[in-house]
């Protein structure tokens, strides 16, 4: 079994614009005479690889802490794809991915509102990208929404570079932040060795 570490740095990842920037700071160590180190951090919760709960863009959706554990364990299809999706890309993709996603783009692959409208009646609880959304910079409301909706969790700012497309196991639990719409993650998956069963 080969463990792929799919997170990117939390500490200095670029956030998304407008967004407060993420800050690291020791205020107790070790080499200063103090007992232990100590750091603080001040960011947000959409800092590095993340998850988006349905209440990022609807008021009335799961916050993070209560989505079921399991969306955030098991098999997934990773795809390639550059660009943004149409609703008539995803009815072809479909067919061949397992009910989690992961879009490799070189953070240039989007889904637009008619590509989340199909993935809305499917059977698809999570998805995936390397880019720092999951939507269009010009349609950012209404992608979000139609997955919120649907309650399609979504994992942003991947780290898929070295990641062939196919299916894996993945695990991307977020850190429990009761009531908040958004949390980060250590996301990984994990694809079985050729030759060994």
């Amino acid at each position: 079994m080969i463990i792929h570490d799919i997170s990117k740095d939390t500490i200095n990842t670029p956030v998304y614009d407008g967004d407060p920037q993420t800050k690291a700071k020791r205020v107790k160590s070790i080499d200063d005479g103090d007992e232990y180190n100590l750091s603080v951090i001040s960011m947000t919760a959409h800092a590095g690889t993340h998850i988006d709960a349905p209440l990022h863009f609807c008021s009335d959706g799961n916050s993070i802490d209560n989505i079921r554990l399991n969306t955030f364990y098991g098999k997934c299809t990773v795809i390639s794809v550059d660009g943004i999706l149409t609703g008539e890309d995803m009815e072809r993709l479909l067919p061949y991915c397992k009910r989690r996603i992961l879009f490799h783009g070189e953070g240039n692959t989007f889904i637009s509102h008619s590509a989340a409208i199909v993935l809305a009646s499917s059977r698809v609880v999570l998805v995936g990208t390397d880019a720092e959304s999951i939507a269009p910079p010009f349609d950012e409301e209404t992608t979000h929404i139609e997955l919120a909706r649907a309650g399609i969790v979504v994992l942003e700012n991947l780290n898929l570079s070295d990641i062939e497309d196919g299916e894996y196991d993945l695990c991307a639990f977020p850190v429990k932040l009761v009531g908040f719409e958004a949390a980060p993650c250590r996301a990984i998956i994990f694809e079985q060795e050729k030759g060994l069963n």
